[in-house]
C-alpha cells in the first residue's frame, strides 16, 4: 500500500512540532530499539487542551501520526482527548499500511502518557483509561518506561 495523500502531507508539513516549556503534561513513549520515540507536550486551561506540541524521532508514519493526533485533540476537552484511539488517528489519515499501524498506537499512547502526567501534576488520580499496559508491568516491544 502506498501512503495516502494525508499521510504524506502530515509527514512533509507536520503540524504542532516543538515543545512547550511550561507544559501542563508531558508524555514520552517508544524505544530507540524499535526506532520510534514520541514526546507530547500539553497546555491545558479550564479542562481544555489549548496547545499541544510534539517531537518525534522515527519514520514518516510516526511523524504523520504524531502530527494528526495533535490536530485531533487541540482545542478539545480533556475527556474527549482521553477517548482518542489509534484507529481514529489512522482513519483521519485515510489509512496506514498494516505494518505501520504501531505508529498510530504510539501516537495514542503518547497522548495518554501526557494526560496521565497532567493528572499526576494536579495531584489527582490517573483515570484507568489513561493507564498504559507498561504501568501494570506488561511491557510492550516499544516501551520506554524504565
Amino acid at each position: 500500500m502506498l501512503y495516502t495523500e494525508k499521510v504524506m502531507d502530515h509527514f512533509e508539513h507536520p503540524r504542532n512540532v516543538g515543545e512547550i516549556g511550561n507544559a501542563d503534561g508531558v508524555g514520552q513513549v517508544g524505544n530507540p530499539k524499535c526506532g520510534d520515540i514520541m514526546k507530547m507536550y500539553l497546555k491545558i486551561d479550564d479542562g481544555v487542551i489549548t496547545d499541544v506540541k510534539f517531537k518525534t524521532f522515527g519514520c514518516g508514519s510516526a511523524i504523520a501520526t504524531s502530527s494528526m493526533a495533535t490536530e485531533l485533540i487541540k482545542g478539545k476537552p480533556i475527556e474527549e482527548a482521553m477517548t482518542l484511539t489509534n484507529a481514529a488517528v489512522a482513519e483521519a489519515l485515510d489509512g496506514l499500511p498494516a505494518y505501520k499501524m504501531h505508529c498510530s498506537v504510539l501516537a495514542e499512547e503518547a497522548i495518554k502518557a501526557a494526560l496521565a502526567d497532567y493528572y499526576r501534576r494536579q495531584g489527582r488520580p490517573v483515570p484507568e483509561s489513561l493507564r498504559l499496559p507498561c504501568e501494570d508491568g506488561e511491557h510492550g516491544s516499544c516501551c520506554s518506561c524504565h
